[in-house]
């Protein structure tokens, strides 16, 4: 089993990527569980088509610890096994405790042995990278961490920061940096502030996505691309993305 955090700023299409990263997966034979860790709790909606589902954190708040791991869990397109941490009430505690709340629970609840993923997905704001957001970072969950952005310059800075705290925690044993995948907005000499970028971070372009109404089309219909669109340019561009990260992380089929 390989676990995967993925980050990026708010709104730049991380939680769309690693659906679609997911989608393609699961149809290549892996088995998948993402785990949504944002508070918004959308990042598995286009996978599994039921609208909200109760968060961990709703769980926990409403039942303590009197449930099971199937009402933490449900299954989406695939097989992916979609997860939502959730988040506070609004104005009261810390959105990061919420995912700090999830993992734990998933691994008291026994998930990762009952479902034996093959490839655990983390799609974490990245925005703020502190508290439970750094979480995923950290020993025993994710082993590699890609960063998406795009050339607009408050994507890059959070991509910077989130490169920072990962630089942090290098010797620790924690997660390690496994490229940049560059989310296209078509803004001015967008190829070259990402590549500045990687150069400063000491890493790497490790694939990139083309703006695309594709993809809006697809979100209209609650789908993924890999679902809605499987034959389009832009699903294969997922697909090729899905083979580069298994590539990196030596992710092998049980």
């Amino acid at each position: 089993m390989v676990k995967i955090a993925v980050y990026g700023k708010g709104g730049i299409g991380k939680s769309t990527t690693v659906s679609n990263i997911s989608a393609a997966l699961a149809d290549m034979g892996y088995r998948v569980m993402q785990i949504g860790c944002d508070p918004k709790a959308d990042s598995t909606a286009s996978l599994h088509g039921l609208g909200e589902i109760t968060t961990v954190l709703d769980l926990v708040r409403q039942r303590k610890n009197d449930f099971a791991l199937e009402d933490m869990v449900r299954e989406g397109y695939g097989g992916v096994i979609c997860v939502e941490a959730g988040g506070p009430t609004p104005g009261l505690g810390c959105a990061g405790r919420g995912i700090i709340a999830a993992l734990e629970k998933l691994k008291e609840k026994g998930a990762y042995d009952v479902y034996r993923p093959d490839v655990v997905i983390y799609d974490v704001l990245g925005d703020v990278v502190c508290g439970g957001f750094s979480m995923p970072m950290r020993g025993g969950y994710a082993d590699k961490v890609f960063i998406i952005t795009s050339g607009e310059n408050m994507a890059i800075h959070a991509a910077a920061n989130i490169a920072v705290a990962l630089d942090g925690f290098k010797d620790r044993g924690y997660a390690t940096l496994g490229g940049i995948i560059l989310n296209h907005r078509d803004v001015r000499s967008e190829d070259e502030k990402v590549e500045e970028l990687a150069q400063d971070i000491h890493s790497e372009i490790i694939g990139e996505l083309t703006r695309s109404e594709t993809v809006t089309d697809a979100e209209d219909l609650g789908k993924t691309v890999i679902e809605a669109f499987p034959q389009s340019a832009m699903a294969e561009e997922y697909r090729t993305l899905a083979k580069k990260l298994i590539e990196i992380c030596g992710v092998t089929k049980e």
